[in-house]
This record gives C-alpha cells, structure tokens and sequence, in this order.
C-alpha cells in the first residue's frame, strides 16, 4: 500500500503563468512545469522571508516536506533558466489570495 499525498494549504494564486526564454521560439523549446505547492513553497521562503519551519506551517506539512517540495522547485526553475526552457506554473482553480488545500499536482519534467 502506497502512502497518502499530502494537502498543501495554498494561499495565492499567479497572475502570470507561463514564462518563456527570450530569442527562442516557445514551439521550440520544452516547459518545465511547476505545482501549485512548489510555486506556494518559492513564494513563502524566497519572496516572505520566512524560515522552513514558519513556511511549513503556513502550509500545514512538516519541515521536511517543505524541504523536498522547495528543493524540487527550485531545482525547475534553476533548470529553466539555465537550459532555456520554458517554465508553466500550474495554476489552481480558485480566486486570487483564496484559501485552499490541494492534493500534489504533477511535477513536471
């Protein structure tokens, strides 16, 4: 028996999605998508300031997951940029700066 996915609390949505290199054409190139709860653990330690442990309450994982969610985040958008892929953030249905807890969306390449 596989173990359950874990709920992330989201609390944002983007206002942009999609994000391509400059100077090559976007049918050219492959997208690395981003979750919705890789994009929610960016915001929360990069844009917030706040430390895993605050993220990851904000969030209602543990540290540890948090730490793997931010990693793999950060690992596809470093990626992205070097390789001059195009980066999709996944976008969750719902309006902007609702509430909701979302099961794992696909992780992408």
């Amino acid at each position: 028996m596989t173990r359950p996915k874990c709920k992330y609390n989201i609390e944002f949505s983007p206002k942009a999605t999609g994000f391509a290199p400059e100077g090559i054409s976007c049918k050219e190139c492959d997208t690395i998508e981003i979750s919705p709860e890789e994009a929610e653990a960016l915001r929360l330690k990069e844009l917030e300031d706040l430390d895993q442990t605050a993220a990851a309450k904000k969030m209602r994982v543990s540290q540890s997951t948090f730490q793997r969610v931010l990693a793999r985040a950060r690992k596809k958008v470093s990626f992205a940029l070097i390789e001059g892929k195009k980066l999709r953030i996944i976008k969750t249905k719902r309006t902007h700066n609702e509430k909701r807890t979302t099961r794992n969306g696909p992780r992408g390449g």
